[in-house]
């Protein structure tokens, strides 16, 4: 019995001294960490502010982030549903791009912007559905900007804005701004654009319920990329001279989140409000929709999925 408590008593003492060991061990390898920790933040502080100074520099800045959102899917003889024997699916893919040249004496801006989302349900019981994908988001805007600089923050600019579908109704309609004014500056990543004189032009086969005319234009646009977020506002709007019924406005948000390697979450959703379009696609009744009486909702559309980053 003597022998066994004078083991355990021994063992005990053993592992109590290993756990001191372990334990000075540990402090003095915090005491280390925290050296090295401060000397990563200094290096990493460094790279930031010599980052921040390349930046700076005038020269061409170009970019682009996009999400892709799909699901595919089938049943068969699943009865519990209208259409058992189906297959169907939804594609959605958004791309965001920008180039962008800064001189000293002028600027350059050009972005793009596209969200083409395309959607199916096949009934295989049935020979003469369509078994196809069909679009149904279908955004395409392209916008130039150029600034001659009159200090850091305000320039005299021109703007050219197009805006349109590419899916199934290509330029019809479609919305080419063309106009002069200034353009504000007040970060380095917004513009802020209010162009007084500005024509509207208005492409349409069906032109009853489309016209151009003259107004105003009026952009606010953010772009910025911190860290993994990468995320874009623009805000465009024309305000007719003509009549209240020829304006029309867009803001379109995109958010993305890198994971791994470029690659993680993308979101993005848009609104808009556009009358001409909301009495262009009224129903034929009688008496006639006319501008005065055409219910003009605002649009909407949004897609979430996996984004990449360039």
């Amino acid at each position: 019995m003597k022998k066994i408590i004078i083991a355990v008593v021994a063992v005990f003492t053993a592992t109590l001294s290993f756990a001191q060991d372990d334990k000075q061990k540990a402090e003095e390898l915090k005491a280390l960490l925290g050296p090295k920790a401060d000397s990563i933040a200094a290096i990493q502080g460094r790279i930031d502010a010599i980052q921040g100074e390349i930046d700076g520099l005038p020269g061409w800045r170009k970019g682009a982030f996009g999400t892709i959102g799909a699901n595919l899917a089938g049943s068969k003889n699943w009865f519990s549903q209208g259409t058992p024997n189906n297959s169907s699916g939804n594609i959605g893919i958004t791309l965001n791009a920008f180039a962008n040249l800064d001189r000293a004496k002028f600027f350059w801006r050009n972005s793009g912007n596209i969200n083409a989302q395309w959607v199916k349900l096949d009934n295989k019981d049935i020979d003469t559905d369509d078994d196809g994908f069909n679009g149904t988001t279908d955004v395409f805007n392209i916008t130039s900007l150029y600034g001659y600089k009159l200090s850091d923050k305000f320039a005299i600019s021109a703007l050219g804005e197009y805006r349109t579908s590419i899916i199934n109704n290509f330029n019809d309609p479609g919305y080419l701004d063309l106009g002069v004014g200034a353009t504000w500056t007040p970060i380095t990543d917004m513009v802020v654009v209010i162009h007084p004189l500005n024509y509207n032009f208005v492409f349409a086969e069906d032109d009853a319920a489309y016209e151009s005319s003259t107004g105003a234009k009026i952009v606010v646009d953010y772009t910025k990329a911190i860290g993994a977020v990468s995320f874009k506002t623009n805000f465009s709007t024309f305000q007719s001279y003509k009549s209240g019924d020829l304006s029309n406005w867009t803001w379109v948000n995109s958010f993305g989140y890198t994971l791994w390697k470029g690659i993680g979450l993308g979101f993005e959703f848009g609104l808009r409000n556009n009358k001409q379009e909301a009495l262009a696609n009224a129903p034929v009744q009688v008496p006639a929709i006319t501008f005065d009486n055409v219910d003009n909702p605002v649009q909407s559309y949004w897609l979430f999925g996996l984004n990449y980053s360039l």
